[in-house]
C-alpha cells in the first residue's frame, strides 16, 4: 500500500462480507492484523465515515484507505527462561525448542503481550549477544519453527556465522527431518508433495496450496508406522523439506487429506473419539523437528544432531496403542 488514498467500490458480490474480510481480499499480502490496525486508527472510511472491522457490507459502499499505520519499532527483551541447549560454541547455538514457545515476537507485538516468552528473549538472557543481521526483533534467528512445533533449531552468535548459515539454508544444503503423526493411512509408503504455498485470501492465519502464484515448496515423506487403534487410523511419518515455507509440512499434509494430529487450523479435530470410551485430544501439533545436519560456518565440519520424540508425543503414541 504505497499510494494513498486508495478507493474501492463495493459490488453486489461483496454484500454480507465483513469489512476486514473484504479488505483482506483487496489488499493482497496485507495481514488481517495490519488491516485491523488500519481500521482502529480510523484510516479506513466507509462512505466517508470510520467503521468497525466487523461492519457487514451492503455491496455498494465506497471504501477509502487514507494511509498506512506506522508500527513502533520493537526490540527483543532478555528474559530468564529455561533452555534445552543441544550444542553451542563461539559461533552458533542449537536448541531443543519446546512446543508452545514462539521463536520471536511478531511484527504487531508489544512489550506487554506477544513480545514475551520467546526463544530470542531466552537466548539473549543466556548468551548476552546474538548476530544483528535479523534486526532487533529477531537477533540470531536463521530459520524458524512454528510455535506448536518442537525440536531442533539453530541460532547464530555473530554476523559472519549468520551469513554462512543463511547461505546454506538458501542453497538447500541444510538437512532437516521431522516426525509427524497424521490422521488416516498415508499411501504410498513414500512420496513427494510439490505444491506451491501462498497465504489464504480469506483466512489470513492460514496458508494454502489452492491459490496460484504461490512460492515453490517440496516435502518428501516416508511411512514410519501405521496405527490401527480404537481411535481410528493414523500414520507416523518421517518428513524432509527442501524448502522452508510458512506451515509447509502442515499445509502439504492437509492437502493430501491427512492433517497433522492436533492441528485444528488445518482440519484436524479438537477431540478424537474412541469407539467405546472417552475421546482424547492433543494440546499441540504432533510435529517434531527430529534431525538437523549442517556445515559449521567457521570450521567447515559437518554437524549432525538428532532428538527423540518429546514425552508428551511419545505418551500420546503409547495411549493410541493401548
Amino acid at each position: 500500500m504505497a499510494e494513498f488514498p486508495k478507493v474501492f467500490l463495493g459490488t453486489v458480490e461483496d454484500a454480507g462480507k465483513r469489512l476486514d474480510q473484504y479488505l483482506a481480499g483487496r489488499l493482497g499480502e496485507t495481514s488481517r492484523a495490519q488491516i485491523q490496525r488500519l481500521v482502529a486508527a480510523k484510516k479506513v472510511l466507509v462512505d466517508g465515515a470510520p467503521a468497525k472491522p466487523s461492519l457487514r457490507l451492503r455491496g455498494a459502499e465506497q471504501i477509502t484507505i487514507l494511509g498506512a499505520v506506522e508500527s513502533p519499532a520493537l526490540r527483543a527483551i532478555p528474559e530468564e527462561i529455561p533452555l534445552d541447549i543441544v550444542y553451542q560454541d563461539e559461533d552458533l547455538i542449537v536448541v531443543n525448542k519446546p512446543a508452545g514457545m514462539m521463536v520471536h515476537a511478531g511484527a504487531g507485538a508489544t512489550e506487554d503481550d506477544r513480545n514475551r516468552g520467546t526463544l530470542v528473549n531466552a537466548l539473549l538472557h543466556r548468551f548476552g549477544q546474538l548476530s544483528a543481521i535479523g534486526g532487533e526483533l529477531r537477533p540470531g534467528i536463521v530459520h524458524r519453527l512454528d510455535k506448536a512445533t518442537s525440536g531442533l533449531i539453530v541460532a547464530a552468535k555473530n554476523d559472519r556465522s549468520h551469513r554462512k548459515l543463511a547461505a546454506q539454508f538458501a542453497a538447500r544444503q541444510v538437512k532437516k527431518a521431522y516426525l509427524a503423526l497424521v490422521h488416516g493411512w498415508v499411501e504410498p509408503d513414500r512420496g513427494t508433495v510439490a505444491k506451491s504455498i501462498r497465504r489464504d485470501r480469506v483466512h489470513r492465519t492460514r496458508m494454502t496450496t489452492r491459490r496460484s502464484g504461490g512460492r515453490e515448496a517440496v516435502t518428501r515423506y516416508s511411512v514410519e508406522q501405521r496405527i490401527h487403534s480404537d481411535y481410528g487410523k493414523f500414520t507416523l511419518l518421517r518428513l524432509e523439506i527442501d524448502t522452508g515455507r510458512t506451515h509447509q509440512i502442515r499445509v502439504h499434509l492437509a492437502s493430501l487429506g491427512h492433517p497433522v494430529v492436533g492441528d485444528t487450523l488445518y482440519g484436524a479435530p479438537r477431540e478424537i473419539p474412541k469407539k467405546h470410551g472417552r475421546a482424547i485430544s492433543l494440546a499441540r501439533n504432533f510435529l517434531h523437528a527430529a534431525q538437523l545436519q549442517l556445515e559449521h560456518p567457521r570450521t567447515g565440519e559437518w554437524l549432525a544432531f538428532s532428538l527423540p520424540l518429546p514425552r508428551d508425543l511419545s505418551e500420546f503414541l503409547e495411549h493410541l496403542a493401548k
